[in-house]
């Protein structure tokens, strides 16, 4: 998967600045653990922190081509999916290959097609190309944006990296946040390009960005687009299938360990019926789910889960003939603050999704232990339509981001109530959400004819798939990589994507419930229990001790009284609120402190320079 960084300056020699750059790529060593690679030029540096998965020992980077005329340089996370049809096409053409690895695909692809290769990769990837002969620099991202890739433009060229934390290295960055970086860090969207740290953007995904000697030119290689979908019902849940099947079998191929993440709901089950379908009797492929110690005493069923996971994933499990494990961690481990801490590291944002982040991640680490790559059903309830809201009358017709209007996330203490009041009114989080929504709006495409309940469901996925999918996408990125474990998406497929968007919301409800069309297309792999299983959420701990610890961690941070929280924060709120105890902490209160204590980890990790004026 890995982790890559540079620097591009036209006006110094970069031969010299060597240190600077392994200090960026060191950032990265957690996304690359098995090899570390440094390319310096005079104008050029390129660092790759490498996590091997195909072709072992042929596919270390950067790596480069001498063409004759200059080098070409690259260096490459993601997968290619459809490498090895590329690899032969290359070789009709006239390319050799000395490597069995996708990385040299992606290389000679450029070297034939330019910038025109984007449009040719299936996959989840994001990289970059130095070319000697123009001395120009191109930055490429994958068409969901499953892989992150950032950069930094300075007075003579650009900063670079898979994160953050690379660019922020260098000292030509300033480590600086503004009130529009607070804003989309607290909003709960994610803006296509912004970065939160001022100065630095996202390569928004489907985009690749040019840089050379005249400046910064970014073109879109890929977006949604509408088109009239003409297959009926049957044809649509026959290509949804044969879609799934053939992703499932290009993701499974890998060099090291794979698995599965099997929640025992419909996404997650899907893809591991499928994955073992196609191993055969070659192999039993491992899966894995997670839960909490003391569970099954504390579960209770509310609006959003009606009952819990573990039971459905034993029987997908015993139904689809894996091997599998249910990992268990307690309230201790969860709350532990230097998990807390580990988590706002790899994320470099000063908000989560509390105790769900903390065990995501303890999730990922016991799971690198086991296994390299694993295959997940994040993003099926983008593409398919699973969430609940979308399904709330008063959610379709909101004027704003539908999660927004489901969550409250401007209300006080479930979102930015824990925050100074003073610090509130600056940000006006309300006219930036506005503002940001009347923007996806405005861009988001319209089929002609389309009667007004299709065309606003229509808006509807639109934004789930440009906005909160990348929070999500962010999210699995950061604490997988944080633990040199690879995780796949399927459901990110852009083909899939692009034909389950332009079928009808009647057709991706054609049974009276969410993900009508998916839970066709696998019902003959799955047990009933799990085809008829209603939308669960990721679990979420229910432990009063999970909220004591909390509270034991917000009471050192309060006595620390030159912490910079709290010039931020409503003081008052959190000590009334570890004055309770914690079965008096209801669950938005419970969410509060888990992003009051985000936020405090994130300012004592990164000591941003916060600019609070427009």
């Amino acid at each position: 998967m890995c982790g890559l960084s540079g620097w591009v300056s036209y006006g110094r020699d970069l031969r010299r600045e060597r240190k600077t750059v392994s200090a960026m790529t060191a950032t990265m060593a957690c996304r690359g653990p098995d090899d570390s690679g440094l390319w310096t030029r005079p104008h050029v540096a390129l660092g790759h922190r490498r996590l091997a998965v195909i072709d072992i020992e042929g596919g270390r980077q950067p790596m480069s081509y001498d063409t004759g005329g200059g080098e070409v340089a690259l260096a490459y996370t993601g997968e290619i999916y459809n490498f090895v049809e590329l690899r032969d096409e290359l070789r009709h053409r006239g390319h050799t290959f000395r490597t069995r690895s996708d990385t040299e695909v992606v290389l000679h692809a450029y070297l034939e097609w330019g910038e025109a290769l984007a449009e040719r990769l299936n996959g989840m990837y994001a990289f970059v190309v130095w070319d000697g002969r123009t001395e120009r620099l191109l930055l490429v991202r994958d068409r969901l944006g499953v892989k992150p890739l950032y950069y930094y433009p300075t007075q003579d060229g650009v900063l670079f990296g898979s994160e953050p934390k690379a660019i922020l290295a260098n000292p030509c960055a300033e480590k600086a946040v503004d009130l529009d970086g607070l804003r989309e860090a607290f909003a709960w969207i994610r803006t296509p390009g912004h970065a939160v740290w001022r100065g630095m953007r996202e390569v928004r995904p489907g985009t690749l960005v040019t840089v050379d000697r005249g400046g910064e030119r970014t073109h879109t290689y890929w977006r949604l687009e509408a088109t009239e979908h003409t297959d009926d019902r049957a044809a649509s849940v026959a290509r949804v299938r044969e879609l799934l099947t053939d992703i499932v079998r290009r993701q499974l191929v890998t060099d090291v360990p794979r698995c599965t993440l099997l929640s025992g709901g419909l996404d997650s089950s899907a893809i591991t019926a499928l994955a073992q379908r196609e191993l055969g009797d070659s192999e039993q492929i491992r899966s894995f789910s997670v839960d909490f110690a003391r569970h099954e005493e504390n579960f209770t069923a509310d609006p959003f889960r009606a009952d819990a996971d573990a039971p459905f994933a034993k029987e997908t499990a015993a139904h689809c003939g894996t091997a599998h494990e249910n990992l268990v961690f307690d309230a201790q481990s969860m709350a532990d603050p230097a998990v807390r801490r580990a988590v706002v590291a790899a994320k470099d944002l000063p908000t989560g999704f509390g105790d769900a982040d903390n065990s995501l991640y303890l999730l990922f680490k016991a799971l690198r232990e086991r296994s390299t790559v694993a295959l997940s059903g994040e993003s099926a309830d983008e593409v398919f339509g699973g969430y609940k809201w979308l399904h709330q009358p008063e959610a379709q017709r909101a004027d704003t981001f539908p999660w927004v209007e489901h969550t409250h996330v401007t209300s006080p203490h479930t979102g930015t109530g824990v925050y100074d009041k003073g610090l509130l009114a600056a940000l006006d989080l309300p006219g930036y959400i506005r503002r940001r929504y009347a923007e996806a709006v405005a861009e988001a495409p319209r089929l002609a004819g389309e009667d007004a309940f299709e065309a606003r469901m229509r808006l509807v996925c639109y934004l789930h798939l440009t906005r909160y999918l990348r929070i999500l996408l962010d999210r699995k990125d950061r604490l997988s990589m944080a633990v040199g474990l690879e995780v796949r998406v399927p459901f990110c497929d852009h083909r899939l994507v692009e034909y389950v968007f332009n079928t009808p919301w009647s057709m991706k409800t054609f049974d009276g419930r969410e993900k009508s069309l998916l839970r066709a297309a696998s019902a003959d792999l799955l047990p009933r229990s799990v085809v008829e299983r209603r939308k669960a959420p990721y679990p979420s701990t229910r432990d009063p001790f999970y909220t004591a610890a909390l509270q034991q961690h917000a009471k050192e941070v309060l006595a620390d009284r030159g912490h910079a929280v709290h010039t931020l924060t409503d003081q008052a709120w959190v000590q009334q609120t570890v004055a309770r105890t914690a079965e008096e902490v209801d669950g938005a209160t419970r969410t509060g402190l888990e992003r009051w204590l985000d936020l405090a980890t994130w300012l004592e990790i990164h000591a941003p320079r916060l600019v609070l004026s427009d």
